[in-house]
């Protein structure tokens, strides 16, 4: 990575703050303007889309725009023989900055609504198959960022990433959150986005366990990859990317 760590983590936790502010203040307009639960979600999801293909264009150059924990550490664990990839300690900087970006994501949209900037949403979204569509969405988004690497077309990245969580958003029960610092964040939201905050650990677990179904699909369909393809590149330089969602 050629940007210095302070500033890579400055990029991460503006990101992801940017996109809870997006999913989040997409929803509180969509329940504004119409009534109708579909149009809500075709609102909030069409907003997701636009806002990160725009941010991950945006900060890829800087930090590798991964606004996302399981795909830090996925980077981190496909990169770990390679002396040039990510090191334990970059993660243990990214991580949290992308949790306090998400959370600052939610009480900045919240303010811009005139919501309370913090209520623990009411949201329950504990069950199974919601947790199966959470394993599903995740794996689906590693595996694409990581294939896109494996097979040259790392230049559409920002176009299929976001347009995979759209597509998310309404193929998966759980419409993918995809993401745990995005998860932290919108429990602190009583808003359409928001998950109530006994239903955040098992969401997280099943996005851990995507990750690893997703690195397991990378590994058997592309074949084991050469130290030189451990890094997920940016077409616009030579930084990592891994994008989110949600």
């Amino acid at each position: 990575m050629s940007a210095p760590l302070g500033r890579r983590v400055a990029a991460e936790a503006v990101g992801s703050a940017a996109l809870v502010a997006v999913v989040v203040g997409s929803g509180i307009q969509a329940t504004e303007l119409s009534q109708d639960v579909g149009v809500q979600l075709l609102a909030n999801s069409t907003s997701t889309v636009f806002g990160l293909a725009v941010l991950i264009l945006l900060l890829g150059p800087v930090s590798g725009a991964h606004f996302n924990p399981v795909v830090t550490l996925a980077v981190w664990f496909t990169g770990r023989r390679n002396a040039d990839g990510l090191s334990l300690r970059e993660v243990a900087a990214y991580v949290p900055a992308q949790i306090a970006g998400a959370v600052a994501g939610a009480v900045l949209a919240d303010a811009m609504f005139s919501e309370p900037l913090v209520k623990w949403s009411t949201h329950d979204r504990f069950a199974g198959h919601l947790w199966l569509g959470e394993a599903v969405a995740t794996a689906g988004l590693v595996l694409l960022i990581f294939g896109l690497n494996r097979t040259g077309h790392e230049r559409f990245a920002p176009a299929a990433v976001a347009s995979f969580i759209g597509a998310a958003y309404w193929f998966t029960s759980s419409t993918s959150f995809a993401n745990p610092a995005v998860t932290i964040g919108r429990m602190f939201t009583d808003t359409f986005a928001g998950i109530a905050p006994t239903s955040v650990a098992p969401f997280i677990a099943a996005q851990l366990v995507g990750a690893a179904v997703g690195l397991s699909l990378v590994a058997l369909l592309f074949g084991p990859a050469a130290p030189a393809e451990t890094e997920v590149v940016m077409p616009q330089g030579d930084t990592e990317l891994a994008a989110s969602p949600r």
